[in-house]
């Protein structure tokens, strides 16, 4: 497994990782917890050592579940985790808006240490943007838990550029997280740039379109009510049957690669900076084992260019989150 390094932070981290999110949250019921742990397991037999997490994923169930499966692994994996989100009471999945005051991170903080069964965590990231409390307050406290021992690295999630530099002044940012794949660009405008001068790594999340880029999701694919995808206006037969026009793309290139669409849009985002590590999620291994094989997927410059310009002719339909919950990112 090839390595890479976020930023100038020197945390180095499998050059693919996993994100676990789907295995008990967003994506229809949750999978069986022990196959999900033999999952986990199996990604690290495989050379993975970067996994992805958060408090909101069940609540605390996703935090559970890694937290297991890894537990004999500790020293030798990266966890990164989440804050920022005020959970409903009855321990409900969802929450009740974000919240990035101090107490709650702190207490966000212990509650995550015992769910993962970790002495520190390895990167903790404010997952939206609080408007409510200066970005400044934030990064100075996580740096609080950073000398306390109890965090190792500081990440933020969908920030702005402007965020991404106040927080930075403060305490020094290792990596921000967005969503980023050849159907959702906006951070080449300014994170990227801003991220690159400032010596920071990017974790692209949703690399694969939340499953789209895979060509496995069809027009006519009925999604479970629980699977956050059957509201999001991208996700409409409509906007599917539009935007299969990228899918064919990537399809097409992957017969000349001798590769699947997926590996072609996670090669893709491997080629754009040597410090952009994707997160793809999944819950089966033979996909863990198709996601990992983009590391064999290598372009030459023009084929790299000509890509990336035939997918920017092509016009994506619907809006990737409903207004409300678009309306936290890159503040």
């Amino acid at each position: 497994m090839r390595k890479r390094v976020l930023g100038q932070s020197g945390l180095e981290v499998s050059a693919i990782g996993l994100g676990c999110m789907g295995m008990s949250f967003s994506y229809g019921p949750p999978r069986d917890r022990q196959q999900m742990i033999a999952l986990i397991r199996a990604a690290f037999e495989r050379g993975v050592t970067f996994f992805d997490t958060a408090e909101v994923y069940g609540p605390y169930t996703n935090e559970e579940l890694v937290g297991e499966a890894l537990e004999p692994f500790r020293g030798r994996v990266v966890i990164a985790t989440k804050f920022g989100f005020r959970l409903r009471p009855d321990g409900q999945p969802g929450f009740l808006g974000v919240d990035s005051r101090p107490e709650r991170i702190r207490q966000a903080v212990e509650g995550s240490l015992r769910r993962l069964r970790v002495e520190a965590i390895d990167l903790l990231y404010q997952h939206r943007v609080d408007p409510a409390v200066p970005i400044e307050e934030v990064a100075d406290t996580v740096g609080e838990l950073i000398r306390q021992g109890k965090v190792r690295h500081f990440g933020l999630s969908e920030p702005s550029a402007r965020t991404i530099r106040r927080a930075h002044a403060v305490q020094p940012v290792t990596a921000v997280q967005s969503e980023y794949s050849l159907w959702f660009r906006r951070p080449e405008q300014e994170v990227l740039p801003t991220l690159e001068e400032l010596g920071i790594g990017f974790v692209a999340y949703s690399p694969l379109g939340k499953g789209f880029l895979t060509g496995k999701i069809e027009d006519s694919t009925a999604f479970d009510a629980s699977d956050f995808r059957s509201r999001l206006p991208r996700f409409t037969p409509e906007a599917r049957r539009a935007n299969r026009a990228l899918v064919r793309l990537l399809e097409q290139v992957a017969q000349r690669k001798q590769a699947t669409p997926a590996q072609i849009a996670l090669a893709w985002l491997l080629a754009q900076k040597p410090w952009i590590v994707p997160i793809p999620g999944t819950t089966r291994l033979h996909r863990l084992d198709e996601n990992l094989g983009a590391l064999k997927v290598e372009f030459t410059p023009e084929e790299l260019a000509e890509l990336t310009e035939a997918a920017a002719r092509i016009p994506i339909q619907g809006d990737r989150y409903p207004e409300d919950i678009e309306r936290m990112s890159y503040l």
